[in-house]
């Protein structure tokens, strides 16, 4: 498959590594020649210099016979107008926009992307993806992380091991005694620095960050095997009201179970624009990390507090202070990866990368073949993919302790005959089985290979 890739930032360039590493034939255009050198010094695609909305630069990326553009520059405007320039001069047959701009995105505008007029066949927004993980995150109070998976029947668990968790020091094959019916399988384990696969003999340590795949009607009593509780989140406190903000506090207001939320937004048009756009939110103008107004905004009586600003330093120190001030849950939006680590020394329960978020996103539009998700984990060290057994696949027909994984991969759940199931060692993968596979970032190439997933079924 031929693919087009404008913009090569950090979404840019993670998309174009999954699909380079897919053995597709990518071509990555941005106006910055650094931006361009890193992609093709580090990734087997080819780079043009250039701004994307150009046709010559696009004719020079090799539009002409492409399968497929992806416009994920930093502009909107630049990115609907590449899409025009691909559909109208060359032909391309499917075109995917990132547009954060929340105008676009109004019901009332939906026409506005039709063949017609502005021809974009997937519309990824990077807020609304935002919010939904966001909302995600705050449903699983327990989790530092959480995904769906299996149409929504199975869901990924970040855990954090603290010292009274009762099944530390247990090796992992004692614990499928223990918990014979639980569905439930730990895949990644993050020790310091080090994330890895477990293996059958591998204990749990208190400080420990464990990947659970869990069943979804055992999710509950996975958590409290690993000494968590589920508390309802009824109070929350939302500091940012951009679109982010705004988002989520719209979808509350929505929930069928009643959640009072207040807003801090310290910015006095945005705070205004923000208390017309909500009907059961309380919108406060201030800066969230002053004492006064996160008391006047009941921080010490929140369930959670949602720091969701444009800013991430912000984010992390309105986090740690209503911490401090009594809220027992804090998630934060942090957009440099690299501060993720800072997470646990500063007691911040969660943290939601925009760029991960979208980039998983725009993956899942972008495959045509039997991979149905994929989610990445951390700062790309890990994947979770979620993919349909092929007849052509290696590993069809084998049971699963037959099939030469890498070390860095783990079954963590499937679906056989249209029921999810526990994987085992025993547990035979058949043509049409739906398998969720948690593999380190090194190991995802050979994973696709056993699934057979890349070009030949684009």
């Amino acid at each position: 498959m031929k693919i087009v890739i404008c913009g090569a930032g950090q979404v840019g360039w993670q998309i174009a590594r999954h699909l380079a590493g897919e053995r597709n034939e990518v071509t990555v255009v941005d106006n910055n020649p650094n931006l361009v050198r890193r992609a093709t010094d580090t990734l087997d695609v080819s780079g043009v210099v250039g701004f994307a909305s150009h046709p010559d630069i696009l004719d020079q990326a090799g539009a002409g016979d492409a399968d497929m553009i992806i416009a994920a520059t930093h502009s909107d405007e630049v990115n609907m107008v590449t899409c025009q320039v691909a559909h109208s001069v060359f032909k391309i047959t499917r075109k995917i926009a990132r547009l954060r701009a929340q105008a676009y995105l109004q019901p009332v505008y939906s026409d506005l992307f039709r063949r017609e007029h502005l021809p974009i066949d997937v519309v990824i927004s990077p807020e609304r993806e935002v919010a939904a993980a966001t909302l995600q995150r705050l449903a699983a109070p327990a989790a530092f992380d959480t995904e769906y998976f299996l149409d929504g029947r199975a869901q990924l668990l970040g855990i954090v091991l603290e010292e009274d968790c009762p099944v530390l020091d247990t090796p992992l094959r004692q614990l499928t005694d223990l918990f014979s019916t639980l569905r439930a399988v730990v895949v990644g384990v993050q020790r310091g620095r080090r994330l890895f696969a477990p293996e059958p003999r591998d204990q749990l340590f208190a400080g420990d960050r464990v990947y659970v795949f869990a069943h979804v009607d055992d999710v509950e009593r996975t958590l409290q095997i690993f000494g968590k509780t589920t508390v309802r989140q009824e109070r929350v406190v939302i500091i940012g009201g951009g679109n982010v903000g705004l988002s989520v506090a719209k979808a509350l207001e929505t929930q069928p179970r009643r959640v009072r939320a207040k807003m801090i937004e310290k910015d006095r048009a945005r705070a205004e624009a923000a208390a017309d756009a909500l009907e059961r939110t309380i919108v406060l103008h201030g800066d969230g990390m002053d004492a006064e107004i996160l008391s006047e905004a009941g921080i010490a009586r929140a369930d959670a507090v949602l720091a969701v600003t444009d800013d991430d330093k912000t984010n992390m120190l309105a986090s740690v202070r209503a911490k401090t001030t009594g809220c027992p849950m804090a998630i934060a939006l942090i957009n440099d990866p690299t501060l993720a680590t800072l997470m646990g020394p500063l007691d911040i329960d969660a943290y939601i990368n925009p760029r991960a978020t979208t980039v998983s996103s725009i993956l899942r539009h972008v495959r045509h073949g039997r991979v149905r998700a994929i989610y990445s984990i951390g700062d790309g060290e890990a994947e979770v993919i979620e993919a349909q057994v092929l007849s052509t696949s290696p590993i069809a027909g084998q049971a699963i302790r037959e099939i030469d994984f890498p070390e860095g991969v783990l079954v963590g759940a499937l679906v056989k005959h249209g029921k999810v199931v526990r994987p085992r060692g025993g547990t035979r993968i058949e043509v049409g089985d739906v398998v969720a596979i948690f593999a380190l970032a090194a190991d995802v190439p050979e994973v696709e290979r056993l699934l057979q997933v890349s070009i030949d079924y684009f």
